[in-house]
């Protein structure tokens, strides 16, 4: 053998180079091959059906469609089988036909397994879960719930009570998990009130946590979150039943030293509630997902209730980025419901991504920033409706830039048609934005792109391209597109010229 091929690093970068369906062909080539390359192989199962695969074929027979253990299998097969569950790091189990029918004898070789669960799986890092709660597919869970274990995904479609009481044991099979995600499909009211007594209480075990996603688990299962001291990122559901629904929440304590918190709503009245339930929230970041079926003309002063009470219970120095995002539904706020958050005073990020048509002045929008000269991406209108006729200028987009200096990011519908007044030899009297490189003005009008790029230019002397990508492109009229491709074109001709310029 070549000294070369003693070297882990020159086989590992063979292996690198090779399909995976041709690595176990490769691992049985030679000795110095196969160690890595059953590592590659076996560290990422996207099912578990190798577990089944790489047993003699005699073990089992076919019943009905279904895989049925025929014999135990002796130490010899044991120590085959784990040799290869010792390298697996992470396995994905989802619902399938094929599923269902390897998970009876799967099922039963976890359960003669002669030593403990732990190993069996020593190494196993990730676990994700969305197959059904049958007592066979719990057995192969309980023995994937291992030590080792730092992330587990689990969407729980179906239940029974061996799986509820195997998910009531996470807290203490898995003491050292950091990532857990726990959703329920369908989310109807009999699945939760069944679901939730087995699963929030072990939460307050998991010391370790640092982020969680899961339904609203009602004033105990918070209070059991907050006993989570590494915990920094959480995301809650709270378009979910919780125990507290149709009562009222508990004052609690509040959540510390986070750095995401998410939330997910139907209404802005749950999302309200449960903030005013907290005595006070220390976030970095705090993301809302909201979704209204039916907007109505109270939704701008729903909001601005919510940003009234975030303020009043948020650690407005920590809050540095703020996303509200909407997934369907309209709601058409005032520009004065986001004027609580000007008590944040070093905020870097505002997204208002979808869901919300703003109406928006250039001296309101001026008022908004003026208290954030840290702001680095300013999201907050990507579409201006029909019949929507206030939007801020070009005017109002070089007073924006002298309030927010550092922007790297820009997303807004301004009025590119207004050009009285502004200079275009020196469009913000001698002052720009080096930093910006991202620039989205969605559908805002344009007529003259060649002053509208000497404008551009002039104030963003980096900028390459204004970007056409909208979420909202479909409603976007073509004329428009059409009139900023040329302010691109016209951009791009600048930056040639700028370029040779600067090499003479």
């Amino acid at each position: 053998m070549h000294a070369a091929l003693g070297n882990l690093e020159v086989i590992h970068t063979i292996c690198s180079y090779i399909q995976l369906g041709s690595l176990p062909a490769f691992a049985s080539t030679c000795r110095a091959f196969e160690r890595l390359a059953l590592d590659i192989i076996w560290r990422d199962l996207q099912s578990p059906e190798p577990l089944i695969k790489c047993l003699p074929s005699d073990l089992f027979s076919t019943d009905r469609g279904r895989m049925v253990l025929q014999k135990p299998l002796d130490g010899m097969m044991w120590d085959t089988l784990c040799k290869y569950t010792s390298r697996v790091h992470s396995i994905t189990a989802t619902q399938s036909r094929r599923f269902e029918a390897i998970v009876e004898p799967l099922g039963s070789l976890m359960l003669s397994f002669p030593s403990t669960p732990a190993s069996l799986f020593p190494n196993l890092r990730k676990l994700s879960w969305s197959a059904n709660g049958t007592r066979s597919a719990t057995e192969f869970l309980r023995m994937a719930l291992v030590p080792s274990l730092l992330v587990l995904d689990v969407q729980i479609s179906s239940t029974s009570s061996v799986f509820l009481s195997v998910l009531s044991s996470v807290g203490a099979l898995c003491p050292h998990l950091q990532d857990m995600a726990l959703r329920i499909r369908p989310a109807t009211d009999e699945f939760f009130r069944k679901i939730s007594p087995f699963v929030t209480p072990p939460i307050s075990q998991l010391h370790h946590l640092h982020s969680l996603s899961v339904w609203d688990p009602g004033n105990q299962g918070i209070e059991h979150i907050m006993q989570l001291r590494a915990l920094r990122s959480l995301c809650l559901d709270l378009r979910t039943f919780s125990t507290s629904e149709g009562k009222s929440r508990l004052e609690l304590p509040g959540l510390h030293d986070l750095k995401i918190l998410g939330l997910s709503t139907d209404t802005f009245e749950r999302a309200l509630n449960f903030l005013s339930s907290l005595r006070v929230i220390e976030s970095k970041e705090i993301k809302i997902d909201y979704g209204v079926a039916h907007p109505s003309s109270s939704g701008s002063t729903t909001l601005f209730q919510f940003f009234a009470i975030l303020r009043e219970k948020c650690d407005t120095d920590r809050l540095e980025r703020f996303t509200l995002l909407g997934n369907s539904g309209k709601i058409r706020p005032e520009p004065g419901v986001f004027m609580p958050l000007r008590a944040c005073r070093n905020l870097t990020q505002l997204s208002v991504e979808r869901g919300c048509d703003i109406s928006i002045s250039d001296e309101e929008l001026c008022q908004l920033v003026r208290d954030w000269p840290k702001l680095d991406v300013l999201k907050i209108s990507c579409y201006n409706p029909v019949g929507n006729t206030t939007m801020p200028t070009l005017h109002g987009l070089i007073e924006l830039l002298r309030l927010c200096p550092v922007l790297t990011s820009l997303t807004l519908v301004i009025d590119a048609t207004k050009l009285d007044g502004i200079d275009l030899k020196t469009p913000s009297g001698g002052t720009c934005n080096k930093y910006l490189k991202h620039l989205v003005f969605g559908n805002s009008p344009v007529e003259t792109p060649l002053k509208v790029a000497l404008i551009l230019s002039g104030i963003f002397p980096n900028l390459e391209q204004v970007n056409l990508d909208c979420a909202d492109a479909m409603q976007t009229k073509w004329i428009n597109i059409k009139q900023w491709a040329l302010v691109n074109s016209f951009l791009d001709g600048f930056g040639i010229v700028r370029k040779r310029c600067t090499k003479v």
